[in-house]
């Protein structure tokens, strides 16, 4: 099943559910694909690790606006942002560790033999593609640093 069927579907239980929350975020999901499909052409549907990139950019988005509204003093403002970003998790892949994000990055740095900063741009694209999903590139960015210094 595809993720924009997915949506939908779980649109319909949120309607049924009168969750307003989750209703908010699906559809902002549902949203975010039809933009996608009408940039990229006349595809019916989006690749899978174009979905999972957008569905990281949204959870980002609402992470990022609970932190601001947070620092102001908003609490009101961040909680609704905090669970939309929790529905919108569901859809990813399971989020591996900064344990697990290490052990594969350690990995990559073996076989590869990057060594210094230099070769942090490298490595971030390697370690990217093939954690794809599975972690946010911050947490990726952070143990490259860690490792290679």
């Amino acid at each position: 099943m595809s993720l924009q069927s997915q949506i939908n579907e779980e649109i319909k239980n949120a309607m049924r559910a009168k969750d307003t929350i989750a209703l908010e975020s699906l559809r902002a999901v549902k949203s975010a694909i039809l933009l996608a499909l009408t940039e990229g052409g006349a595809n019916d549907e989006l690749a899978q690790e174009d979905e999972i990139k957008l569905l990281q950019r949204l959870v980002k988005q609402r992470k990022d606006s609970a932190a601001i509204y947070v620092q102001q003093g908003r609490q009101d403002l961040a909680e609704p942002e905090l669970l939309q970003s929790a529905v919108i998790e569901k859809f990813l892949p399971k989020q591996l560790s900064e344990n697990e994000v290490e052990v594969v990055v350690a990995q990559i740095i073996a076989d590869n033999g990057f060594s210094g900063m230099a070769s942090m741009g490298q490595l971030m694209g390697i370690a990217s593609k093939q954690l794809g999903g599975s972690a946010d590139g911050k947490t990726i960015s952070t143990i490259v640093k860690k490792l290679l210094a």
